[in-house]
């Protein structure tokens, strides 16, 4: 366990490319997973590993997010001293509460960093997805002598859409960083970082004052790549299982991806449990005339019709005669009779009037506004 780092969760990724699915939330609020939101992994993350000092920087959208968190309660984070700290933009002569890159969120939260008390800062983002601890990367650390140390994993295959946020690290036999690669048309490494980084606190309030003072504002292109030769840059190799939500097509394919056993096992491990904002409802309901295969349903829902590879988060409702296959749908979605879905993802609320069909394609999946009537 981790008694001497505290973390910080930046929350401002740019979401224009989720599209429809950040139009009204962050894209750390994004549901995933039948009952989750994308932060509640990171967050699990850091209190698995014994961290209690948390503060999330929050830019646009972030009422939902709020809303998600609350107190920190579900994550033992409603304490008397550190605890869940929110960190909204705010305006100053500094600040004008519009943040361009991290190192601007970073250096409006500076107060926040001054004062904790803890040695090591572990840095995130908020759009990528895994279950581990940092117990392993902090003692690297410590061995190693490293300045800096970034969790990567090892990535064959490349797509065109993944182009974003999309930083390559080149390792030398030591595990040191040699050099890297932002958002490489063709990237000249597999090993791409997982948007974990780990430093001393009194290193971080330097390098993001020097870059500030250069008006330089991005974290990865300002401060990492050109200080990959002055500083002792590691990389910790992390060989789980790694989701990043780039895309609407990303996002499907990794809900898809968790009704592979393997990978619910994994990334829901018993050793590492993800923790969530606790709603209780009753149990799903399955109608008579239902028909279920290979789904995840989450509590509330009422199944009447027929579903096959679909996520359902909690509270959705396929009525009698509805076909529902390769599916998303989100909390409170209604699908009435009759209606025939396919490779179709449907955010909260929307509703779809009996006897509409809609079909996607496993590469461009239909996607459904929140509150939508079709």
């Amino acid at each position: 366990m981790i008694n001497n780092a505290f973390g910080i969760i930046y929350t401002g990724d740019n979401s224009l490319r989720l599209k429809d699915l950040t139009y009204s939330r962050s894209v750390a609020a994004v549901p995933f997973g039948g009952r989750y939101r994308c932060i509640d992994f990171m967050m699990s993350c850091m209190v698995n590993s014994g961290l209690t000092n948390i503060g999330v920087i929050t830019q646009k959208n972030y009422h939902s997010l709020m809303d998600h968190l609350g107190s920190g309660k579900e994550w033992d984070l409603h304490r008397k001293r550190d605890g869940l700290f929110m960190l909204p933009p705010f305006v100053t002569r500094d600040n004008v509460g519009l943040y361009r890159g991290t190192v601007e969120a970073l250096k409006s939260v500076s107060g926040y960093i001054r004062r904790s008390a803890q040695r090591y800062a572990i840095l995130a983002g908020s759009y990528t997805i895994f279950n581990t601890t940092f117990c392993d990367m902090l003692e690297q650390h410590v061995q190693t002598g490293a300045d800096i140390t970034i969790m990567y994993n090892e990535e064959q295959h490349f797509e065109p859409e993944d182009q974003y946020e999309d930083l390559r690290l080149m390792l030398d036999e030591r595990g040191r960083i040699t050099d890297m690669e932002y958002n490489p048309y063709r990237p000249g490494s597999p090993y791409k970082s997982c948007d974990v980084i780990l430093m001393e606190k009194t290193l971080l309030e330097y390098l993001v004052e020097e870059a500030s003072a250069h008006g330089q504002y991005q974290f990865s292109q300002d401060v990492l790549m050109r200080n990959v030769a002055k500083l002792k840059i590691y990389g910790y190799h992390y060989t789980g299982y790694v989701a990043r939500l780039n895309s609407p097509n990303s996002y499907f394919a990794a809900n898809m991806a968790l009704l592979d056993k393997d990978v619910r096992e994994e990334l829901f491990s018993r050793e590492h449990p993800v923790y969530t904002k606790v709603k209780d409802e009753v149990p799903a309901r399955y109608g008579p005339s239902s028909v279920a295969h290979n789904s995840i349903v989450a509590d509330g829902c009422i199944i009447d019709g027929e579903i096959e590879n679909c996520v359902l988060f909690r509270g959705v409702y396929v009525a009698q005669g509805a076909k529902l296959k390769n599916c998303i749908a989100m909390q409170g979605a209604q699908i009435q009779k009759n209606c025939d879905l396919s490779y179709v993802v449907l955010d909260k609320s929307v509703i779809v009037k009996r006897g509409r069909s809609l079909s996607g394609y496993k590469s461009f999946p239909v996607l459904l506004k929140k509150g939508s009537i079709v």
